[in-house]
């Protein structure tokens, strides 16, 4: 006991058998009433009980849980009737089902440019827009519309800021019924480089915006609304969300001009059980507005296409991927994964691996680095921001257990 009789996090970790990282969760999820945080270190009361962990269960329900309130952690009956719209499973969305009203979404350029600083050449971009033609992809996201004011252009290659010249350049007025995104970040994006739709090819903006710019992304939602575009709002980090500042946020979003809400596991902290809770709880605020709810998923844990697909089992209509899991860090669902999964007779996965065999190979060779490894697994765990783990792998070093220490310590 220390600071006035309140436990350390390794004193409630000790007493309930679980790791002092799931008790550093459940504090910042504020799941443990009365814990505080004083410097780095969380304080738990002498009398705090460890509340319920949904990843573990003694088998798997036939439905999501009962209970979605936990945002992050769900809490599920195996005994009673799943309550709420969400909760009861279309009898039709199961996992033989063709189910026309999912979208898939391809990030390839976007969140792959991460790992290059978005200097993919015309040829490569060229040739990924067919190929998604070809797939049956849905829409295509081709970067961000960055201002020129906060980014250099000459430290960036072209799709950092994706002005009409180069989108035009690569697909001309779009006779194809793929539709074209751009992703326009929360204080990063400056209005007048969007185009009125009329003189622009691009169909959806995607609004980014963490939990405190949700002023900032409802400006840039009205206004991406009012120039004729479809919008998303794209929540990223939300495993690191209060459970009531989620809740506030999703009834701003459901009363916003947002087409679209994104659930966005940045940092790979989700597993399955967790995510059907989550999926649960934003259909059933989002979709009682008349929008759709999209997931963007993140492969630290080797979990981006099973989460992918478990909202998809859950109302979760609009499905991110790249191709290959193009993707900082750890990457993103596979699009070929994803695509072989779906029922849908439009899609064909086929197109998609000649990508890979003729693009992407190349890619990884000429050194864009990403995917699934030891580094990104241990952030996803402990729910951080990977830039550590990029850091890590750039230094070459391979002294795991280490990292994992430094990075406890540094909580």
């Amino acid at each position: 006991m220390n600071e006035e009789g309140y436990k350390t996090v390794q004193e409630f970790a000790e007493e309930y058998g679980i790791t002092p990282r799931r008790v550093r969760d459940f504090c910042a999820e504020g799941r443990i009433p009365g814990a505080v945080r004083k410097d780095s270190a969380w304080l738990i009361p002498p009398d705090a009980e460890r509340p319920v962990d949904g990843r573990t269960l003694r088998k798997r329900p036939s439905a999501a849980p009962d209970d979605a309130r936990s945002a992050t952690v769900p809490s599920p009956s195996l005994q009673e009737e799943p309550q709420g719209t969400a909760m009861k499973q279309d009898a039709n969305r199961n996992m033989m089902a063709f189910c026309p009203e999912i979208k898939v979404v391809d990030a390839s350029l976007r969140d792959g440019g991460l790992c290059n600083n978005f200097r993919f050449t015309d040829d490569f971009v060229k040739a990924l827009y067919e190929t998604n033609i070809a797939a049956g992809i849905d829409c295509m996201e081709f970067g961000y519309k960055s201002s020129k004011k906060m980014f250099n252009p000459d430290e960036f290659g072209k799709w950092k800021f994706c002005d009409e010249s180069a989108l035009r350049a690569i697909v001309g007025d779009n006779p194809s019924p793929m539709k074209i995104a751009v992703m326009a970040d929360a204080g990063r994006t400056d209005l007048d480089d969007i185009l009125p739709k009329s003189e622009s090819v691009i169909d959806l903006v995607r609004v980014a915006c963490y939990i405190h710019q949700i002023p900032t992304a409802l400006k840039m939602i009205d206004d991406a609304k009012a120039k004729g575009y479809q919008v998303s709002c794209n929540l990223m980090a939300v495993s690191q969300v209060r459970t009531e500042d989620l809740d506030a946020a999703l009834q701003m979003m459901a009363q916003s001009a947002a087409d679209i809400v994104y659930i966005v596991d940045s940092y790979g902290n989700y597993y399955p059980e967790q995510m059907a809770a989550l999926a649960c709880k934003y259909v059933d605020v989002i979709g009682a507005a008349g929008k759709e709810v999209g997931i963007h998923a993140h492969n630290n844990q080797q979990l981006a296409f099973a989460n992918t697909i478990e909202c998809c089992r859950w109302g979760v209509n609009y499905l991110d991927a790249t191709v290959n899991g193009l993707g900082r860090g750890a990457g993103n669902c596979y699009s070929e994964l994803l695509l072989g999964f779906l029922k849908n007779p439009k899609y064909d996965f086929l197109p998609l691996l000649e990508f890979v065999q003729h693009r992407i190979l190349p890619l990884r060779a000429g050194g864009t680095l990403w995917g699934y490894d030891a580094p990104y697994m241990l952030t996803g765990l402990l729910n951080s921001h990977p830039r550590t783990a990029i850091r890590f792998l750039k230094e070459g070093r391979i002294d795991y257990a280490r990292y994992f220490q430094e990075l406890n310590d540094g909580e």
